[in-house]
């Protein structure tokens, strides 16, 4: 007997997505994704479609070929968005999107829900920016509040000389995008809360996830988090649900924050299935895509809790050689499909283990092959 199976639109081509349609196929789900680049890597997976977000015609097609639409990232126009809400169910709602291209506004968002921030004031003119340092003080950064990203669209004021610095780099983008001053944080380490919320309400975590960080971009992920308490995780897993309920979000995202003095600080959220959340592929019950398809389409939640500790490594730039990472016990590989190029995140590897001890030695066994073993802190390993 033919049946029709269900199709989960996608805007936004990237990594994200072909994960996002390899976790849908088994449920009986097809995708489409729509792109402005003919190569983008979901379409090696999925069907693409190649349009301009302002092609009203292309996406007005897209529309009727799906049964709900979703998002690969958060830079895709909110005004694409709000006119796909118009004929066919989009998850996250185009206001979650919105609020999160904001830095302005999703600080605030933070406050309202309770969520401690690093002090920040917005910034428009030159002037903005001289009593914003006034009243935050240095060290502090000035950030674009939309469209940045992997450290990018940001400029670190350490003395009252980079002032003028930073407004050269960043000024001409104030009219256009925006910016926000913010306080620097001389935080302890940086942890993320990747949840996901149902269509009915339903709300589960993973457990936290440790992040470290090179240039702005992801390097290393371990989670469950060593060193988190569980008052510690019972509070980011609070602020989430309420963060979450506050825009009435359906589907995945991360909450980013900082641990400073054994206190939660909001960094930013992430409305979509988040780099930190890799690991779950292989070291959980069911992954963040896999919830992810879920949630937009209705399904009930899958089990978010852990087979064991995980360890996700980004490859930045170029794939590095397969081999050390195929030939660990429990190593998993995943590679986008992406050309080379500097800062481009290619690919990525999960090391998995019954317990802490057994992770360590199998990372340092990949790393010592790698020859990328790196030393971050006492205690943990990571490869840099």
């Amino acid at each position: 007997m033919n049946r029709t199976l269900p199709c989960l639109g996608i805007l936004g081509g990237g990594q994200l997505a072909r994960m996002l349609a390899l976790s849908a196929a088994p449920l009986g789900v097809r995708s489409l994704v729509v792109d402005t680049e003919a190569d983008a890597c979901a379409g090696q997976v999925a069907e693409l479609v190649v349009a301009d977000w302002n092609d009203e015609a292309a996406l007005a097609t897209f529309a009727r070929r799906v049964d709900v639409v979703t998002f690969d990232f958060e830079n895709v126009p909110a005004a694409a968005a709000e006119r796909l809400a118009g004929r066919v169910d989009v998850f996250p709602n185009p206001r979650a999107l919105a609020l999160a291209q904001d830095r302005l506004s999703e600080k605030t968002l933070f406050g309202e829900c309770g969520l401690a921030t690093p002090a920040f004031e917005p910034v428009d003119t030159r002037d903005d920016l001289r009593r914003a340092v006034s009243h935050i003080g240095l060290p502090a950064v000035l950030k674009t509040r939309r469209l940045g990203y992997d450290g990018k669209g940001q400029f670190r004021l350490k003395t009252e000389a980079d002032v003028e610095a930073a407004w050269e780099a960043l000024g001409d983008a104030a009219s256009r995008v925006g910016l926000i001053l913010e306080a620097f944080v001389p935080f302890d380490y940086e942890v993320s809360v990747v949840a996901v919320r149902g269509r009915d309400g339903e709300f589960r975590s993973w457990p936290l996830t440790r992040n470290w960080h090179v240039d702005g971009v992801l390097s290393l992920s371990l989670a469950p988090a060593p060193g988190c308490t569980d008052e510690l995780e019972t509070a980011a897993r609070a602020h989430a649900k309420k963060i979450a309920e506050a825009m009435d979000y359906v589907g995945v995202f991360a909450l980013e924050l900082f641990v400073q003095g054994g206190r939660l600080l909001g960094n930013e959220m992430a409305p979509r299935v988040h780099n930190s959340g890799h690991w779950t592929i292989e070291g959980a019950h069911t992954s963040q895509f896999e919830n992810h398809v879920r949630a937009v389409l209705g399904m009930p939640l899958g089990d978010t809790g852990v087979r064991g500790p995980s360890a996700m490594l980004n490859w930045i730039g170029e794939m590095p050689d397969p081999a050390p990472v195929l030939s660990a016990v429990d190593g998993h590989w995943h590679d986008y499909g992406k050309a080379p190029r500097s800062g481009r995140k290619v690919g990525h590897a999960t090391i998995c283990a019954p317990d802490a001890g057994s992770l360590r030695e199998r990372l340092t066994v990949v790393g010592e092959r790698l020859g990328r073993v790196a030393q971050v802190e006492p205690g943990i390993l990571a490869l840099g």
